[in-house]
């Protein structure tokens, strides 16, 4: 049974950091796209940040660029989103997704998100 679930979350001062854990028993998990989503009450679902698994290739949403750093670890089937900088709006439910695309399928999971809070 595949499982992705994230880790981390909590309530964070303005300016302080955090960092999510999110393992995924996929497997081969070094062949998936690893990718942080977000989403705020009231709002759509918003892509974060995501890392390749060929090159190991990052890319971040301009609102994270900067603060934000996502990584992985082939060996324990991690990934990670350290976030610093943390902002009111960076507030919603943080989601961990794995996807890998094989010729004509896709296989794409999603965890059950954590919580990240930013206020004083």
């Amino acid at each position: 049974q595949v499982q992705v679930v994230e880790s981390g979350g909590g309530l964070v001062q303005p300016g302080g950091s955090l960092r999510l854990s999110c393992a995924a028993s996929v497997s081969p998990f070094s062949y998936y796209t690893m990718t942080w989503y977000r989403q705020a009450p009231g709002k759509e679902l918003e892509w974060v940040a995501a890392i390749t698994s060929a090159d190991r290739t990052t890319n971040y949403a301009d609102s994270v660029k900067g603060r934000f750093f996502i990584s992985r670890d082939n060996v324990k089937n991690m990934v990670y989103l350290q976030m610093n900088s943390l902002k009111p709006e960076d507030t919603a439910v943080y989601y961990c997704n794995a996807n890998r695309i094989l010729g004509i399928k896709e296989y794409d999971y999603w965890g059950q998100g954590t919580q990240v809070t930013v206020s004083s």
